[in-house]
C-alpha cells in the first residue's frame, strides 16, 4: 500500500523551544478555542494565511520551520 504525504503543523514543538504554554498561544492570536485546539493538533483541512504569518512571529519562526512533511 502506497503512503501519502502529510503536512503537518508543528506549532507544539515550536511552543516548547520558545518555553510558552498552549494556553498562551490561544490568547495571543484571538481565535475561538475550538478552531485554535484543532489547528494546533492537525485536525483541520486549512489554515488562513494571517494565521500562519501570526504563528511565525510568535513563535520566531519561518514557514519551513511551522510545517513538517510526514508520511501516513
Amino acid at each position: 500500500m502506497e503512503k501519502y504525504l502529510m503536512i503537518k503543523l508543528n506549532a507544539l514543538n515550536l511552543l516548547k523551544k520558545e518555553g510558552k504554554t498552549k494556553y498562551w498561544l490561544y490568547k495571543q492570536l484571538g481565535m475561538s478555542y475550538q478552531n485554535f485546539d484543532r489547528m494546533v493538533n492537525n485536525q483541520t483541512k486549512s489554515i488562513r494565511y494571517e494565521n500562519i504569518e501570526a504563528l511565525c512571529l510568535l513563535l520566531n519562526c519561518t514557514p519551513n520551520e511551522l510545517f513538517e512533511i510526514t508520511k501516513d
